[in-house]
């Protein structure tokens, strides 16, 4: 009797740690638990079965994804508690150690939770799935029907990396590149469209090696020339009739040449906001980090893009405190970031990753250097994140509406610009959810960061 009251426990609970990938594969693995007939509950609250989608990007993530674990077995301790993602990849050992947990699932494995759960009722077993080889050389077919954002649907089309950065441990947590193919992410994009997404953000794992078939670093460097398999698929979604935006996940500087740019600049659906990935603005830093670009790529990729779209958005993220960093290294780095002008930079202190070859490297900084020198590109950060809102007023654009708030007492419906800037205008009693509105940017609204706009009737 207790066997079958237990096997009719329905009620899951799911806790996302790290990226944008990592949450879209826990809203994946959400409606997989939906469609078996799962209801889902806040993760505060009791539940049934727990899943925990870890994060191993620094040592500080892990303790998190261990933390998130005890914490589920201590809210109920005759629950289920699911372990999965990049936590338990790169540390079997510790998560196979670990009581609190009944079921492991690796990366390119969480399409077997459902399995698994039902596996592990039935057996009271542990239930371990995970990927043995690094390579994985199959993309894992998980599929949104929604997603949590109400206007905007993220999309993961690519999965894996191939660079080892001497700061990362991402690519034995996720494998090696491989990417989903154009047909699923083209019926996906078509099922959000009909739910009435106006706009998908393309994201990967390494969204620059979308299509690559080679590991070998010369034929990925022609694969990636034009934008390569990305640039097509980028065509294909912009085809489809709704979905009205198209943005892009973090790219690498060496993606953007001039066939890329000007490629890119004639999909009118393509938002001119652009994540291009930095971490130095000083070219000695970057090869300790191995980063495979120069100071000079990264000039010449923002100064194509600028010179093929209008008003770009250029954002960045950037480490600050890597080892062996002098005072000399971080002021060429502050003066490249000046130099570029970012719309946005997040800032990052370094953090040691076991496993790494940063982590094993001389000159390790105290944390009163690295916290000093981070303050200072905040700083930076903010003031140029200022600059170009303010270079927005009087410009017109267009706002993808989401949600209702009180500004300065009174009802606004605030969204984002093509450019990513958030932006209100007025509700007037009007329901404008997921509404494109065109308006002129007339003010900062004091105490805020967000552009007043004034509605252009077209």
């Amino acid at each position: 009797r207790k066997a079958k009251e237990r096997a009719d426990m329905r009620r899951a609970a799911l806790h996302n740690l790290g990226c944008k990938v990592n949450s879209y594969e826990t809203e994946a693995m959400q409606q997989m638990l939906e469609a078996a007939g799962y209801q889902i509950v806040p993760f505060q609250d009791q539940a049934d079965v727990y899943i925990i989608n870890t994060c191993s990007v620094t040592n500080m993530a892990d303790a998190k994804s261990r933390q998130m674990i005890h914490r589920a077995r201590r809210k109920n301790p005759d629950a289920i508690v699911v372990a999965t993602g990049c936590y338990v990849q790169t540390s079997a050992g510790e998560a196979e150690e670990d009581l609190s947990i009944d079921i492991i699932i690796g990366n390119n494995r969480k399409t077997q939770l459902v399995r698994a759960i039902d596996e592990f009722r039935r057996d009271h077993r542990r239930v371990k799935e995970l990927a043995e080889d690094s390579r994985q050389p199959d993309y894992e077919r998980l599929q949104l029907t929604r997603t949590a954002e109400h206007t905007r649907a993220f999309i993961k089309v690519q999965d894996g990396c191939n660079q080892f950065c001497s700061y990362c441990i991402i690519p034995l947590a996720r494998g090696r590149i491989r990417s989903r193919s154009p047909k699923d992410v083209l019926k996906e994009v078509r099922g959000l469209a009909a739910s009435g997404y106006q706009e998908v953000v393309l994201n990967g794992i390494h969204l620059s090696s979308y299509g690559m078939t080679s590991y070998n670093r010369q034929v990925a460097s022609e694969e990636m020339a034009g934008g390569g398999r990305l640039m097509e698929l980028v065509e294909a979604v912009a085809g489809v009739e709704g979905i009205r935006r198209i943005r892009l996940g973090s790219m690498e500087p060496r993606l953007v040449d001039r066939a890329f740019a000007e490629r890119l600049a004639r999909v009118e659906k393509i938002c001119p906001h652009f994540h291009l990935s930095l971490q130095s603005g000083c070219d000695e830093t970057l090869k300790r980090m191995n980063r495979r670009y120069t100071t000079q790529d990264f000039r010449q990729a923002v100064a194509l893009l600028r010179e093929n779209f209008a008003h770009p958005a250029i954002t960045t993220d950037v480490i600050v405190g890597f080892p062996q960093e002098t005072e000399e290294e971080f002021e060429a780095s502050r003066h490249f970031l000046e130099e570029i002008r970012f719309y946005e930079m997040h800032i990052f202190k370094y953090s040691r990753r076991r496993g790494t070859l940063a982590d094993t490297m001389p000159g390790q900084l105290d944390e009163e250097t690295k916290s000093r020198r981070s303050h200072v590109l905040l700083a930076l950060a903010d003031r140029m994140s200022a600059e170009f809102r303010r270079q927005e007023i009087g410009r017109e654009a267009e706002v993808l509406m989401e949600v209702k708030e009180i500004l300065r007492g009174e009802e606004y419906w605030t969204g984002f610009t093509r450019e990513y800037v958030r932006a209100a205008v007025k509700a007037d009693g009007r329901d404008l959810r997921n509404q494109l509105i065109r308006g002129r940017a007339s003010e900062l609204i004091p105490g805020t960061q967000i552009l007043q706009m004034e509605e252009v009737h077209v």
